[in-house]
């Protein structure tokens, strides 16, 4: 968190602490869609999700004035979130997470032992757009995304919301997820290979 950020940060939470009905509404404005993306990967329904995004929203105005600035407002808000919607049933309903040891790329995508160049690309693939969302990850665009993310193990897909579409650096996915850096790295990975081919079809048949 840069120090921009922190001060920025402290402005805002004088101003839920002082019970300012704008600041609410700007920090709900600002995160509830994403919210329920995240809630949604950990629970069975949208009903449910609903229910862990408004229980996140009173978590946060009871715990306002407890919360000591250790991590970005951000981080804090996503902490409780996550935290409440793996209370709500994320075992019970986990997706079964796919073989870690299944290829993340199609092998015909490399040269055989007999081509110019033996485990080589045929064909590089397409620069995978790191951009949060609003920004070049829109419209058709996010769509396809959100349906590439849609066949993610729970975990990857987590992983690739944050980071890709949600703009969270790999520090603050591996505090919210309480995950290592290496295995962040490997989901990461693995979720962006999928969220990649799915791209590549799309502008693929394009005109």
């Amino acid at each position: 968190m840069t120090a921009r950020q922190a001060a920025d940060d402290t402005a805002f939470i004088d101003a839920l602490r002082r019970g300012d009905q704008s600041a609410y509404a700007s920090l709900v404005d600002q995160h509830s869609s994403a919210m329920m993306r995240i809630a949604q990967s950990y629970v069975p329904s949208r009903e449910v999700a609903e229910d862990v995004v408004q229980e996140t929203w009173i978590a946060v105005i009871k715990g306002i004035d407890r919360f000591e600035g250790r991590s970005s407002l951000r981080t804090w808000l996503y902490s409780i979130l996550v935290n409440l919607a793996k209370r709500r049933g994320v075992a019970e309903n986990r997706e079964s997470e796919k073989s870690l040891h299944a290829p993340t790329v199609s092998p015909e995508r490399f040269e055989g032992p007999h081509g110019e160049n033996p485990g080589h690309w045929k064909e590089h693939p397409s620069a995978f757009p790191l951009s949060p969302e609003g920004s070049v990850l829109s419209g058709e665009l996010l769509q396809v995304v959100n349906e590439g993310l849609s066949e993610l193990p729970q975990r990857q897909k987590l992983v690739v919301a944050l980071r890709d579409v949600l703009g969270f650096d790999s520090d603050e996915v591996c505090e919210l997820l309480d995950i290592s850096l290496a295995n962040q790295r490997v989901l990461l990975h693995r979720g962006r290979a999928v969220v990649r081919q799915r791209l590549e079809d799309y502008l693929v048949g394009q005109p």
